[in-house]
């Protein structure tokens, strides 16, 4: 059974939307193999990757049926799943192309990591996000790279201890959301961050996503500050950087930026 649909529109715009809402998408080993096959497949003319829900929830995280069953599983198996389900986090954490994460309703457990794996992070002001493993008796351990990342480890101390709920102010307060909006201007807000990301050059979002994984976390010295100043020598000198450089100074829009 497909838990997915997508459907990449004229702009380069991939819409990826989770679609088992009888079960508020919450995730199993199918649907899990299925995002990460799906994220992994996407054409090269995705300029954009919007990931969103139907349904009342984003993604109340992992189906419960699904993780009781790991008690009848052998050791081997168990690891195996839990690799598949760190293996879409990192399929949507290393995509390449800017991705957005359109959040309504409750995002819990897994649902909170996939968003965390996002660039970007809209949420309706009734969203709820939870680390709620510790509710269940277990930890949020695949997903806290990215969680942690995304909220620091001071917040974590907290909510990965509690697993209460987080509404969507709260949510933005620790880093968690980039933007709240009401439910009925969603899509309106989405759409105004795919217009900013459709302006810039998709070389440069490439490598500037691919310069904050290697920066973060590392100690600024001679090594990283050489290897940074090659890295600007060699984008600057680029077609599509010259491009950008000639349109500003020419005051019309780069060749990017007329395709939509």
């Amino acid at each position: 059974m497909a838990y997915l649909t997508s459907a990449t529109d004229p702009r380069g715009v991939t819409t990826l939307t989770l679609n088992r809402p009888d079960n508020y998408n919450a995730l199993d080993r199918g649907f899990i193999d299925e995002l990460t096959h799906t994220v992994k497949r996407l054409k090269s003319d995705t300029r954009i990757l919007l990931i969103r829900a139907e349904g009342k929830h984003f993604c109340a995280g992992a189906d419960i049926n699904w993780m009781k069953a790991s008690a009848t599983l052998s050791d081997e198996k168990n690891c195996e799943d839990a690799m598949a389900f760190s293996n879409m986090l990192d399929a949507v954490n290393s995509f390449e192309r800017p991705t957005i994460a359109r959040i309504h309703g409750a995002s819990l457990g897994g649902g909170t990591g996939l968003a965390c794996c996002c660039d970007i992070v809209v949420a309706s002001e009734t969203a709820q996000f939870a680390f709620s493993e510790v509710k269940l008796g277990i930890i949020p351990a695949t997903i806290s790279p990215y969680s942690i990342a995304a909220i620091g480890s001071r917040a974590a101390r907290r909510y990965f201890l509690t697993g209460e709920r987080i509404n969507s102010n709260e949510a933005h307060r620790i880093g968690l959301v980039h933007e709240v909006c009401a439910l009925s201007d969603l899509d309106l807000t989405v759409e105004g961050h795919i217009k900013s990301l459709l302006d810039a050059s998709p070389m440069a979002q490439i490598a500037a996503k691919k310069l904050i994984a290697d920066v973060a976390g590392k100690a600024i010295d001679l090594s990283l500050r050489t290897g940074l100043g090659d890295r600007l020598a060699s984008i600057r000198a680029s077609e599509e950087a010259q491009e950008g450089l000639s349109a500003f100074l020419e005051k019309r829009p780069a060749d990017w930026q007329r395709s939509h």
